[in-house]
Formats: structure tokens, C-alpha cells, sequence
């Protein structure tokens, strides 16, 4: 009995905690694939990359290196290497937002495809727990505990700054409401103005040919 709140608590860390994005994509020559990771801001993020060898008995030839650059949402570069095979970033968010992982592929005759591993973890999912481990020579269940309170701040921090985040769009959809009655008001009166003009144009008009 004592294990079923652990383990209901363990599932709701582990679905509400931020999760790592990892995936493999295609990417041919001569073409860029940018991929979006939104990081609130003091969060440490961590990014691995390489190149897919499709001929595992032959190094990777040239042509299937990479140009990767790693921007913030205001466009400050925090990672840049040039015709590599595979590479790593790591750095703590001074913005907030969605920030950008480009890879680049150059141009080749014929056209070739290069196929990439990519791992970026943020936040919790970041540390390194096994340094943490023998840096701290923790048993097992203390490990645990420390991820899990570790997770618990996390969730705090982020529905903070998902609160926050939804007051902004609330004072924004006000905001947009407003301006746009002022702007429908304007509207209207400005169609009133033309309809009287015109009427009184035409009632001129009748008058001066005297058919009213």
C-alpha cells in the first residue's frame, strides 16, 4: 500500500517533468533543417549530434559533414561548427523562448542524403546524474530522491512560468479586443459619415434639378 503513492507520483513526474527531444532525420545536401526547443530562462540544456556512417566498415567521407549552428530566440549564437561529423553544445538560457538548432548540409553533385542522430535534453533531464553520484558518493534510493526533488522544483518552476506566460496572453487577447473595438467603432463611423455625405450629395443634387 505504502508503494502505490510512490509509484503514482513517480508517473506524474515523470509525464509532467521536460522531457529530452531525441530523434533522427534525413537531410539532403544543399538544404538546412532547423529544429525548436522553447528553454525558460536560467535552464541548462545540453545537445549531442553525429552523422550516421552509412558504410560502418569505412570512415565517414567529407561529404557527409555538417555546418551546425545553435541560436537563442533574439538571434545570440551559442554554438557554431563547421563541416563536422559530430559535436556537442552545453550552456545555461539567459532568454526565454525557442531556441533554434540549424544543420546545414553542403551542396553536392549528385545530391546526397545524410542522416543525423540528435539528443537535446533540458532542464532536470540535462544533469548529469552519474557525476552527481560519485561526486556525492549517494547510494541508490538517495539518487533517486534527489531526481525526484529535483523534477518536483522543475514542475514548480515551469507552471510558474506557464502561469505567467498565459497572463501575458490574457492581457494580450485584452489588448487585441480592445483595439479592435475602437478599430470596429472607427469603422462604423467612418461607413455612417460616407452614407450621410452621399445622401446629402443626392438630396443637393434633386434640389438643384428641382425634382423634389
Amino acid at each position: 500500500m505504502i508503494l502505490r503513492p510512490l509509484i503514482i507520483v513517480v508517473l506524474v513526474l515523470g509525464i509532467l517533468s521536460p522531457a529530452s527531444l531525441s530523434l533522427r532525420f534525413e537531410l539532403r545536401s544543399g538544404h538546412t533543417k532547423c529544429i525548436s526547443e522553447d528553454i525558460q530562462s536560467n535552464s541548462m540544456t545540453v545537445g549531442k549530434y553525429h552523422v550516421v556512417n552509412p558504410n560502418q566498415d569505412h570512415p565517414l567521407p567529407d561529404s557527409h559533414k555538417l555546418t551546425v549552428k545553435v541560436t537563442s530566440p533574439q538571434g545570440n549564437s551559442y554554438h557554431t561548427a563547421e563541416k563536422v561529423e559530430t559535436g556537442q553544445f552545453a550552456f545555461t538560457a539567459t532568454e526565454e523562448g525557442g531556441y533554434m538548432a540549424c544543420f546545414w548540409a553542403d551542396d553536392r553533385s549528385p545530391e546526397i542524403t545524410v542522416t543525423v542522430d540528435f539528443d537535446w535534453r533540458t532542464g532536470v533531464q540535462a544533469k548529469d546524474w552519474s557525476n552527481v553520484a560519485k561526486k556525492g558518493q549517494v547510494e541508490g534510493m538517495e539518487l533517486e530522491l534527489k531526481k525526484l526533488y529535483d523534477m518536483a522544483t522543475s514542475i514548480h518552476d515551469e507552471m510558474f512560468y506557464l502561469r505567467a506566460r498565459e497572463e501575458a496572453m490574457q492581457e494580450l487577447n485584452q489588448a487585441t479586443t480592445s483595439k479592435m473595438f475602437w478599430l470596429s467603432f472607427l469603422s462604423l463611423f467612418l461607413c455612417l459619415s460616407v452614407a450621410g455625405l452621399q445622401f446629402w450629395h443626392l438630396k443637393t443634387f434633386f434640389e438643384k434639378k428641382k425634382l423634389i
